[in-house]
């Protein structure tokens, strides 16, 4: 982002949905802050991931968002073509708690 965060969302529910989470202080310029979610696990498969939004307005892009800016393909798209890596990372939890890398989901 281009300046302090102002506000981060999660979703729980792979992106179709967005609610605020309690930033924590200290809120430093062009780093993310801690944040709180109260948020309990039914068990079930589930998406979730973050997003901030910086004191100008921006929003934190989808992998596909970032694609498009820079001209691939999504499933082309390699963090390692770019420095400023700053997508939305989501993760998957399955049913018995494993966590996996979902980068490409959101």
């Amino acid at each position: 982002g281009g300046g302090k965060i102002t506000k981060v969302e999660i979703t729980t529910d792979g992106g179709k949905t967005w609610r605020e989470a309690q930033i924590q202080e200290p809120v430093l310029s062009k780093a993310i802050p801690r944040f709180v979610f109260p948020w309990q696990w039914n068990g079930e498969e589930v998406m979730i991931a973050s997003r901030a939004t910086d004191e100008r307005g921006t929003n934190q892009p989808t992998t596909s968002e970032m694609a498009k800016l820079w001209g691939v393909e999504p499933e082309r798209f390699n963090r390692g073509m770019f420095v400023r890596w700053n997508v939305i990372q989501p993760w998957k939890i399955d049913r018995g708690g494993k966590v996996t890398n979902a980068i490409y989901s959101i």
